[in-house]
């Protein structure tokens, strides 16, 4: 397990880049920031795995294609022997690449970060994105791939589940992929009701993640389309820069409305049209991300008498969502992504046969 930084110590970063020049520029931009120290740099992930017992980084930014040891190669090493926050900025990062990005995430990688396409001194925002980028990634604990977070459930109200589940509807934001992947791929093929997602993601990314988990979930996973009715063991995500809906009918709507808080698509708007169709036959799960979209929504789903989780705060990337609805009283269950899908399971079988 990693070691949160001191409050009053910085954020102690090592760097891993085959190109003197990258290590270079990044070491510059990083040092605009008084709450990091770049304490190491390495040119490839053998240098820098022998690195981490000596400089014990908080958090390691690192290169895709290097050679020796590439980034992929070297963020498993680092996740089986040092588990520590890892982002990834290399030119690999892009739609263009996406297998290669949700390969990263699933490695343990928690976020990515694509070089400006003009290098990265090319890009004024850069150097604040990457600073921003690694304060969050510091305040991550990072586990062993070989082991569970040794987090404890924590149901908020026992209160057993007796209406059968029409629905189960998933918001996530920042490290969202990596829990979905959790989730999801628990959700045996027979599933017996649909899922509808929403996940904060760049523009362009939105079918690799769709790709990345239909190829290891025994559910189908989709993007929605506008009319369809959602169906048993499949998964939906709205089109890119669309809200996604249930109608009257309940169908499925692709709406291309204003943002809400700065999203599109925002989990909060389909909570609430959940609440609105599906009332106490729902189970709303919000999950790691920054910020409090989806909060308002989970309320709605609360009042209507649907079942709703939170994401524990041991295993998400960033907390903010998952305890702006706690805070509202929105929450009867907090539990890690591999108890969620156990529940889900659990309670999509009531008044199933």
């Amino acid at each position: 397990m990693s070691l949160l930084p001191s409050a009053d110590k910085p954020i102690r970063v090592l760097l891993v880049d085959d190109s003197p020049l990258v290590l270079t520029i990044l070491g510059r931009m990083l040092a605009h920031s008084p709450e990091i120290q770049v304490v190491g740099k390495a040119h490839h992930g053998k240098e820098a795995l022998e690195l981490i017992p000596q400089l014990q980084p908080d958090v390691i930014c690192t290169d895709y294609q290097m050679p020796v040891m590439d980034g992929l190669e070297f963020t498993r090493a680092v996740m089986a022997q040092y588990p520590r926050p890892m982002l990834v900025i290399s030119s690999i990062v892009g739609p263009d690449n996406t297998d290669k990005v949700f390969e990263l995430l699933e490695a343990g990688a928690v976020d990515v970060f694509a070089k400006p396409s003009g290098g990265l001194g090319a890009d004024d925002k850069a150097a604040a994105q990457i600073i921003g980028k690694i304060k969050i990634l510091a305040g991550v604990i990072v586990f062993k791939r070989s082991s569970q977070a040794p987090s404890t459930p924590m149901p908020i109200s026992s209160t057993p589940q007796s209406t059968p589940v029409r629905v189960v509807t998933i918001g996530a934001s920042t490290g969202g992929p990596q829990a979905l992947h959790e989730i999801l791929t628990q959700l045996p093929p027979d599933f017996s009701c649909p899922i509808l997602c929403v996940q904060h993601i760049s523009e362009g990314f939105l079918q690799g993640l769709v790709d990345w988990l239909a190829a290891q979930c025994r559910i189908e996973v989709k993007i929605a389309r506008t009319g369809e009715m959602p169906q048993p063991a499949t998964v939906y995500f709205p089109e890119e820069e669309t809200h996604l809906t249930v109608d009257g009918k309940g169908r499925l709507v692709s709406s291309h409305q204003a943002p809400i808080g700065g999203h599109r698509p925002a989990v909060t708007v389909l909570f609430n049209s959940v609440a609105e169709y599906y009332g106490s036959s729902a189970i709303a799960v919000l999950l790691t991300g920054m910020g409090s979209d989806g909060a308002a929504g989970m309320q709605a789903i609360a009042r209507a008498g649907g079942v709703t989780i939170a994401q524990d705060e041991a295993s998400c990337v960033v907390f903010g969502m998952p305890k702006q609805a706690i805070d509202l009283g929105a929450v009867r269950h907090v539990l890690p992504p591999l108890e969620i899908g156990r529940t889900l399971i659990r309670c999509a079988s009531v008044g199933k046969g």
